[in-house]
C-alpha cells in the first residue's frame, strides 16, 4: 500500500487494512493533501483491492475522528482555490461510496461537518461513548457539501435531518445510535477491538459474496422494490459459477471451516 503524507495505511494480518486520519495536531482535520491522499486510496482500492476485503477508518489520538476541513487553510483560498478543493473533497467521497470492500468507520472521537460526512459514507460505523457528532456548516456561513444534506436524511429521515442541518448543534453518541447514525457505542477502552472483531468477521466470510451483497444494498435502495429485486438476482448469480460458492458447499457438507480465494 502506497505510504502517505496525511493518511497512515497499515495491513493487519491478510485481508484487513487499517487507515488513519493522521493530523492529530488539527484535529484531523481535512486540508487539500489529505483530500489528494484519501482519493489516490479510495481510488486504488476500486482499482484493485487485492488481498483486502474489509477497511477499519479511524482517527489519530483520542479525541476527534475528524473536525472537517481545515478552515485555517480554507481562510488563505481564493474563491476558485476553495472550489478547486472541494472538487478533490466530492471525488474522494465518491470513490468511498464505490469502494468495493467494506469500510468500517471507527469513531474515536468528535466528527464535526466533512467528518460527520464522511462516516456517512462509510458502510457502517462504531463510536466511543464521548462522541459528538454535528454538520455544523450552516454556522460558518456554507452548509453540507460532502453529501450530508442527502447522506443525513437517508439515515434519519428528512424532519431529524432537517433539525441537524439547520441548528448545527451536536448530539451526543448515544443519539447517534438511536437515530441509526452508528451502528454500536462501544464501553469505554474497547472501540477497536469491537470493530476489529467485525471486520475481522467479514474478513473471514467469502469476499466476491460480501462485494455484492454491499453493491446490491446500496444500489437497490436507489431504486424501486421490483427493480431493486432485479438487481440483487443479478448480483446474486454472478456468485453461482465461482470457485467460492463451490467451497461454501463443499466445506458444509465436510463440515468444516471454508478456505475462500476471492474466485
Amino acid at each position: 500500500m502506497t505510504s502517505y503524507e496525511t493518511v497512515l495505511t497499515e495491513t493487519i494480518g491478510d485481508h484487513l487494512l487499517k487507515v488513519t486520519l493522521n493530523r492529530p495536531e488539527v484535529g484531523n482535520a481535512k486540508n487539500t493533501q489529505m483530500g489528494l491522499d484519501l482519493l489516490d486510496l479510495w481510488t486504488t482500492l476500486i482499482d484493485d483491492p487485492g488481498e483486502i476485503r474489509c477497511v477499519v477508518l479511524t482517527g489519530a489520538g483520542d479525541r476527534i475522528f475528524c473536525a472537517g476541513g481545515d478552515l485555517k487553510q480554507r481562510k488563505t483560498l481564493t474563491t476558485r482555490q476553495w472550489q478547486h478543493q472541494h472538487e478533490i473533497f466530492e471525488r474522494g467521497r465518491d470513490a468511498l461510496l464505490e469502494c468495493p470492500v467494506p469500510v468500517i468507520a471507527a469513531i474515536n472521537g468528535h466528527a464535526y461537518a466533512g467528518g460527520l460526512e464522511t462516516l456517512l459514507v462509510c458502510d457502517f460505523a462504531f463510536a466511543v461513548p464521548t462522541a459528538r457528532f454535528a454538520l455544523t456548516e450552516v454556522t460558518i456561513g456554507i452548509m453540507p457539501g460532502g453529501g450530508g444534506t442527502q447522506t443525513l436524511a437517508r439515515r434519519v429521515g428528512e424532519a431529524r435531518a432537517k433539525e441537524i442541518i439547520l441548528t448545527g448543534k451536536p448530539f451526543t453518541a448515544q443519539q447517534a445510535q438511536d437515530w441509526g447514525v452508528i451502528n454500536r457505542v462501544c464501553e469505554p477502552g474497547t472501540l477497536m477491538e469491537a470493530v476489529m472483531e467485525t471486520a475481522r468477521t467479514i474478513c473471514d466470510n467469502a469476499p466476491l459474496s460480501v462485494r455484492q451483497a454491499k453493491k446490491s444494498i446500496h444500489h437497490g435502495l436507489q431504486m424501486d422494490l421490483k427493480r431493486g429485486l432485479m438487481f440483487e438476482i443479478e448480483a446474486y448469480n454472478r456468485l453461482v459459477d465461482t470457485e467460492d460458492r463451490r467451497e461454501g458447499v463443499l466445506a458444509f457438507n465436510e463440515k468444516r471451516k471454508p478456505v475462500f480465494k476471492g474466485r
